[in-house]
């Protein structure tokens, strides 16, 4: 396209924004460019100091008896890092007047450039007045005024003027409204605070006179300068607690520490009080978070319409911490607590069901690593006994690697130890140590062998046994030693070749592990609880998830691997199954697929088609008549701005007993976006519970039970972020009801969150 064209495609609009500018601040570009970083002039003065003035024109005129210069023709002046470009310009040097009139640009050492139709400077290039200026800065955004001021010190002082970050352009570049903008009776801005000060402002929000703000300030660039100061605030609505407002106010304690204390006031319950701080240093880094505030909770959670108990303090503290010391040595840590089970569901802050607790000390290398690691875990579930939740202190590993090990393979050393506290339950501690030896060969016709020997022996404690609700994690009282050990060989044969005008990759894979007998009922079970056969253990060593259970006895596994290359196009699928050698009754509990010597079949399918779709499916297949025993789908599809995320879960184990985490059930998860214009979109996401008590006798579902769901509207630009969401909750836990809640957001740029 030409320029011409371009400026004929945009006469409509810059007519009309022609018409505007005699009424309001002009925030359009100029059409002359900036004065560039200074270069040797073509015609110039004297050599100058870094004090005088340099310049370059076309056309130099002296009045000698007058002592004025005449500049014409793309002028150019520099002095102490300020540059100002002109067409024309006219320089008393008695006075020291410098009068410039045309395309005129003025930058400061700071890069913010000043434009006008004509500028009155002192030769410092620094102070003096501009006639419709505008005002672009470094750090982003722009000013304009009919009228302005520049001092010495930098400081431009504007009258009835505004000011917005946004952009002033469409993307065929013509004129537009920006998305919003301050106006106000004056405007003064100070470049060494980066602050915006107003008098006499409103913000416009898409050309609509909103909010009224007659005197504040705002950080240039979204930096905080140092200064306190308002932030943007939230307002939401939900059945349990009425309308909230809640109003962030930030500090600036230090250039490295910063603290935001947030009241929400609700119109069904009492305020409370969110604290947010923050630190970095040079070694890490901490963030700090916590609520407050005084209101009625019920200790009932079972009933439909539970009582509510006196009031009482009620809050939540969170916070994250990270520290490097040197190259090898870091330490971490979280901190997650709350008062009661309901609170952070009632007051929409987290729908975790465990609150985990974490502090490490970590010391890693090329070759090893080292741990000193502690944590506890707090439940907000129903009916789950907190005395029965466990605190681990201290967990001690360290692990070694010597890559030059016997006949070439990689050998791991390991030494750990573990000890958990209940309060209410059994108490275990755990020590072993443990030696691995890994030898990866590759044949002549291709094929990839690994050996692998593992060696461990284990000391464990236990003490209050019997409080352990499952018998068979409870392991026998006092203390107990075994040793454990394994022998494998893995064989896998990569076969490439062409499909499709693509690559496709074939690989057949065998492997046999041998293990003696372990005595594992002996041993406590505190990390190998929830065990499933899925791809990603089918050919693990040890296919419990923890150290407390080893699988023992002779096993082949046999699969394959397929993957298919075509042009934005990839596709990989797996397939397995194992068979156990002898008749020896296996530890592993009736529906986990791996109790029968043959195990049931696993696999696992991977689709994705440029960045438009991905597609994941996981299955577990009955070893006996092929029934699904688990499928879980999860699909991504469109683009970055219309997209749909779909998953669904079954899991038909029938697993007997009561071992915890392996109950049926089936859950369908949607969500997704449209986009329908450039800027706004909808939204909307959904979870339904598909578990009747056909699969779980303790479900509380019909078979079609959504759990929650929400639905919005949003826009957002290069500056403004607006939503407004409708979420239902269809549980009640104690004062957690289910109904709907609203919230609205709006986020202006460099001007909060």
């Amino acid at each position: 396209m030409k320029r011409s064209d371009l400026f004929s495609t945009c006469a409509l609009p810059l007519a009309i924004f022609a018409a505007g500018a005699a009424q309001a601040q002009d925030l359009q570009s100029r059409p002359v460019e900036a004065p560039p970083a200074q270069t040797m002039p073509s015609t110039t003065a004297p050599p100058a100091s870094g004090d005088e003035v340099e310049f370059s024109a076309g056309e130099l005129q002296y009045d000698n008896a007058e002592d004025i210069v005449t500049a014409t023709g793309d002028v150019r002046m520099f002095r102490s890092g300020d540059r100002l470009r002109a067409d024309q310009v006219v320089w008393n040097r008695k006075t020291g007047k410098v009068t410039a009139t045309g395309q005129i640009a003025v930058t400061n050492p700071g890069g913010d450039t000043a434009y006008g139709d004509s500028i009155e400077l002192t030769d410092s290039l620094k102070d003096g007045m501009v006639d419709n200026m505008l005002v672009v800065l470094e750090r982003g955004g722009r000013l304009a005024a009919r009228r302005g001021t520049r001092s010495l010190n930098e400081t431009i002082t504007l009258d009835d003027a505004a000011y917005t970050p946004c952009t002033v352009t469409n993307s065929a570049g013509c004129p537009k409204e920006p998305s919003w903008k301050i106006s106000a009776v004056r405007v003064v801005y100070r470049p060494e605070r980066g602050r915006i000060f107003y008098s006499g402002a409103k913000i416009t929000l898409f050309g609509l006179p909103s909010l009224p703000l007659p005197a504040f300030s705002h950080p240039v660039g979204g930096e905080s300068g140092g200064a306190n100061g308002l932030l943007t605030p939230d307002i939401k609505y939900n059945r349990t607690n009425g309308f909230e407002y809640a109003q962030p106010y930030f500090f600036s304690l230090a250039p490295n520490r910063n603290l935001i204390i947030t009241p929400h006031v609700f119109t069904g319950v009492l305020p409370m009080l969110q604290a947010d701080y923050s630190a970095l240093s040079a070694k890490g880094a901490f963030k700090l978070r916590g609520y407050a505030t005084y209101g009625r909770r019920s200790e009932d959670l079972n009933t439909a319409n539970p009582i509510g108990t006196e009031t009482a303090f009620r809050g939540y503290i969170d916070g994250v911490a990270r520290f490097q010391f040197d190259e090898h040595w870091s330490a971490s840590a979280s901190l997650r607590l709350a008062t009661d089970r309901t609170f952070l569901r009632r007051y929409d802050i987290s729908y975790d069901d465990r609150l985990r607790s974490t502090a490490s000390l970590e010391r890693i290398d090329a070759n090893s690593y080292f741990a000193l690691t502690g944590w506890a875990v707090q439940t907000v579930r129903v009916n789950d006994p907190q005395g029965l939740q466990p605190i681990a202190f201290p967990e001690l590993d360290y692990r070694r690697r010597i890559d030059d090990g016997l006949l070439g393979g990689k050998i791991q050393l390991q030494v750990n130890t573990l000890a958990l506290t209940r309060t209410e339950g059994q108490d275990t501690q755990r020590a072993f140590a443990s030696a691995r030896w890994d030898l990866r060969k590759i044949t002549r016709f291709g094929q990839e062998v690994t050996f692998t020997a593992y060696g461990r022996g284990d000391v464990y404690h236990a003490n209050d046994t019997l409080l352990t609700p499952v018998a068979s994690y409870r392991g026998t009282e006092g203390y107990q030693g075994r040793l454990v050990g394994a022998l494998a060989v893995d064989v896998k044969w990569p076969l490439i070749g062409t499909l499709f005008g693509g690559t496709q990759r074939l690989t057949p894979r065998v492997q046999m592990v041998a293990s003696p007998k372990v005595e594992n009922l002996d041993i406590p079970n505190e990390d190998a609880r929830s065990i499933d056969l899925e791809d990603s253990n089918l050919f693990a060593l040890n296919r419990f998830a923890g150290y407390d259970r080893f699988e023992d006895a002779t096993r082949f596994t046999y699969g394959a691997d397929w993957a298919l290359d075509l042009p934005g196009i990839a596709i990989a699928t797996n397939i397995g199954q194992s068979y156990r050698l002898g008749t020896r009754p296996a530890i592993f509990p009736d529906g986990t697929g791996l109790t029968d010597r043959f195990s049931d079949v696993v696999g696992r399918t991977d689709i994705r088609v440029r960045d438009f779709v991905a597609f994941t499916h996981r299955y577990r297949l009955d070893k006996n008549g092929l029934g699904i025993r688990r499928n879980e789908i999860d699909a991504t599809i469109g683009s970055r701005g219309t997209y749909a995320l779909l998953g669904y879960l079954r899991l038909n184990r029938d697993i007997t007993g009561t071992a915890e985490d392996l109950a049926d059930r089936e859950e369908a998860r949607v969500a997704g976006r449209v986009q329908f214009a450039r800027f706004w979109s909808v939204f909307g996401s959904a979870v339904v519970d598909l578990t009747d008590r056909s699969e779980d006798i303790q479900s509380l579902s019909d078979g079609f039970d959504p759990v929650r769901h929400r639905l919005g509207v949003a826009y957002e630009d290069d500056c403004l972020k607006l939503g407004f969401t409708w979420r239902h909750d269809y549980q009640t836990t104690g004062d957690a009801r289910s109904g709907n809640g609203f919230s609205l957001s709006l986020s202006f740029k460099n001007l909060g969150r």
